[in-house]
């Protein structure tokens, strides 16, 4: 919003200066964004008058003037302007005068001497652009200083205003705000119903009441729309950031006030937004239908943002405007337009639907509510003052009060029409913070009574920290996939479609961060990127049967390509499963404290998934809990997203990883250790992990550690069998161990294997 201070203070004149205001204005919400001179700075230009005009003996272009600006003689100055007539008043830069950096001296021009300059409104920078000379009005005094004259010394403020100060964009709302904050009188202008002196009228019919429940309209007839826009109107648009157009069209945009408004045979505007080619003013024009109405907020803004339009008034109507001002704005408008154009009011038209206007809600504002917020207690008659200043309706409580009873207070407020943003107690409370200066608010440090909260033993940050060391990046994907893609990876999931999705390719929302790392790895295979190492943490929203939403944290990854970058002391060997399954149990670790103990907590449990391979699927449980997934993208899949295999992916809860499993402290051993390799032959449908149960169950507390360090199947190897060799560590805390004791340790877990799992030992 832009305007001339000047143009203010005919409103509402404070006894601060421009300063003062600025900053007022900015502390209360109402932010400068800047403030410029109306008029670059010139000197010495006065109102002259042009008395003769003769043709330049020695240049067809060029004019030779006779120019009285005062009682001395006139003024011989030559032209060049195709405009310059005799009678006509102009700004008239004397010798000496400076037009910024322009110095006028006595001159000669094709041996015709000139003292002084004709200047136009782009040489005196009140216009970007202009033809010819700046013609003053007829009355303009002589010899007068058009500095003074034009009342230059002015600035141009502009405001940043936040969308839901509607009411703030024209002169009449921001005089307001400055009425208030200074505590003056808010000056309108005079204007009195303008009486009808023809009888014709105009039928208006309403067909979409909830988007225009008021609609003012008014016949003038016999304008002349060739009459000149007062200058003083002008340059008040000037200084607004508007462009003088015509008298007409000044107007209305001077007092300021689309459904399509339409006669019988086309659209004739669109309402609030545009108007039409059809009911342009042109000098030709006649009878004018004057028409002031109010659209709903958000009719306004739909059919804007629905054409791609943004204009003055759709600006306004969809921040709201008062629905009490048409009427106002009518009888102004017209008694401006029968000033300088001339013609012949009818009737006031109005219609309305007073059921589909907006009404003012009653808001209880409670006086406790207000120290709870800012922090003080404001006085009662204070609260009352600021309320009735910003034209509200209050029902105060009785005055006197006693400290005590101020805690207790409510008032019940209505706010004006003209202010669509107080809704809420909230509002009200902002305010009277603006008013009162929230310079005068106290400046109180938070108190709080902080409680210590329990931490995770193990951070997202530190699991994170551990794929990224193992080279993998991470990628951040939209929470709405696509639907198709979704349920391919999760069939059996329930998935939340969104009302209002910004594409079809993103309309439900992800059941696993799969969808959304997929969609990754096939945008960069199709770039050439064959080797990709993505992880990512997020949300997955699963809808449960009793159709409530449940969100849950998972970290997920996606693994293709080769085991190592290329490089020239490796081979590019392929990845495989259990490449995968390093990475998994590296996670896994963290929060079984680091150690060997992570097997105890964790197990890896062949299973199936309808988007993974049937023979490279892994179920993953810590105890009975189930944790997570991971495998190979079924080759179905990779067809039908035409990826390049093998892919491999995982997806794991994130709370469970961050449930540290806490080591505990033991003495270490200053025995040596012993070490017995066994080597077992047994079903290859055996898990080691079952091998592995059965030798702690049968082991003594001695076993203090194993490693598995071969799998073979092959010759020597009968068919449907495996040979697993595994390295057991003993060792006591307070001896040696002897032969003998290992012995039967060993004796005890090769019979126990025998036993439960069919094992035989290799020989």
């Amino acid at each position: 919003m832009k305007f001339s201070e000047n143009w203010l203070r005919e409103w509402v004149n404070p006894p601060i200066s421009t300063d003062e205001l600025i900053k007022q204005l900015t502390m209360a919400g109402l932010e400068v964004d800047s403030v410029e001179p109306v008029a670059a700075k010139f000197n010495k230009v006065v109102v002259g008058e042009v008395i003769e005009v003769e043709p330049h003996p020695d240049a067809k272009k060029l004019s030779v003037c006779q120019v009285r600006v005062g009682e001395e003689e006139p003024l011989n100055i030559v032209c060049g302007a195709s405009n310059v007539s005799r009678g006509m008043r102009v700004p008239t830069a004397l010798v000496g005068a400076r037009l910024e950096d322009t110095k006028i001296k006595k001159a000669k021009l094709r041996g015709v001497p000139s003292f002084g300059m004709l200047c136009s409104a782009q040489e005196l920078a009140l216009a970007e652009s202009s033809e010819g000379l700046m013609p003053l009005p007829e009355d303009a005094p002589i010899g007068e200083d058009v500095r003074r004259y034009l009342q230059l010394e002015d600035v141009s403020i502009e405001l940043e205003l936040t969308p839901n100060r509607g009411d703030c964009l024209g002169v009449e709302g921001i005089a307001r705000e400055v009425g208030v904050l200074t505590r003056s009188q808010v000056t309108a202008p005079e204007g009195s119903p303008i009486a009808a002196t023809i009888t014709d009228t105009f039928r208006v019919e309403i067909h979409a009441p909830q988007a225009c429940p008021r609609y003012v309209g008014r016949l003038i007839k016999n304008i002349n729309a060739k009459a000149p826009t007062p200058l003083w109107m002008q340059e008040r648009l000037r200084r607004s950031g508007l462009r003088s157009i015509s008298a007409v069209v000044d107007v209305t945009n001077y007092v300021l006030q689309t459904l399509v408004i339409a006669d019988h045979k086309q659209a004739l505007a669109m309402a609030g937004v545009m108007g039409g080619q059809a009911s342009a003013v042109t000098t030709a024009t006649v009878d004018i239908f004057l028409e002031s109405a109010f659209f709903a907020p958000t009719y306004a803004s739909g059919t804007a943002r629905r054409y791609g339009l943004h204009t003055d008034s759709s600006h306004r109507f969809e921040r709201g405007v008062d629905p009490q001002l048409q009427r106002r704005a009518m009888e102004r408008a017209t008694a401006l337009l029968l000033d300088i154009v001339g013609g012949q009011p009818g009737q006031v038209i109005e219609v309305a639907d007073e059921t589909t206007l907006p009404s003012t809600p009653t808001i209880e504002l409670r006086a406790s509510r207000i120290k709870r917020v800012l922090g003080q207690s404001l006085d009662a008659a204070e609260v009352s003052d600021i309320l009735t200043r910003l034209g509200m309706t209050i029902t105060p409580p009785n005055p006197p009060f006693s400290k005590e009873e101020i805690g207790e207070l409510t008032w019940q407020v209505r706010p004006p029409n003209f202010r669509f943003d107080i809704a809420l107690e909230a509002d009200l409370i902002e305010e009277l913070a603006r008013v009162h200066g929230y310079n005068n608010l106290p400046s109180l440090m938070p108190q709080s009574r902080l409680t210590m909260q329990p931490q995770p033993a193990v951070t997202l940050e530190q699991i994170q920290a551990v794929l990224v060391q193992r080279d993998y990046q991470e990628a951040i994907t939209y929470s709405f996939v696509d639907p198709k893609l979704q349920a391919k990876l999760d069939p059996e999931a329930q998935s939340i479609t969104l009302a209002n999705p910004i594409a079809n390719d993103m309309a439900v929302m992800r059941t696993t961060l799969w969808a959304g790392l997929l969609q990754v790895l096939l945008y960069n295979q199709k770039r050439q990127q064959s080797r990709v190492r993505l992880f990512e943490t997020g949300l997955r929203f699963i809808q449960s049967k009793n159709q409530s939403l449940q969100q849950e944290k998972m970290i997920a990854g996606l693994v293709t390509g080769t085991r190592w970058p290329e490089q020239w002391g490796q081979s590019g060997q392929p990845i495989d499963f259990f490449d995968v399954k390093a990475d998994v149990d590296t996670l896994l670790s963290l929060s079984a404290g680091g150690g060997a103990g992570q097997s105890e907590l964790y197990r890896f449990t062949p299973t199936t998934h309808p988007a993974l391979h049937p023979g490279q699927t892994a179920a993953i449980y810590r105890g009975e809990e189930w944790i997570g997934l991971m495998g190979a993208v079924h080759p179905s899949l990779v067809q039908t997203l035409e990826l390049t295999p093998p892919v491999y992916l995982f997806e794991l809860r994130l709370a469970p990883l961050c449930q540290a499993h806490i080591p505990h402290r033991q003495e270490i051993s200053k025995y040596p250790s012993v070490r017995r390799d066994i080597a077992v032959v047994v079903s290859q449908d055996i898990s080691v992990a079952q091998l592995l149960d059965n030798i702690k169950q049968s082991a003594t507390e001695t076993l203090i550690d194993w490693q598995l360090f071969d799998v073979y199947q092959g010759k020597g190897i009968e068919p449907g069998q495996k040979s697993v060799a595994i390295g057991l560590i003993f060792q006591a805390i307070s001896r040696n161990l002897t032969d003998s004791e290992v012995d039967t340790v060993i004796g005890q877990i090769l019979s126990t294997l025998e036993q439960k799992l069919g094992a035989q030992l290799r020989k």
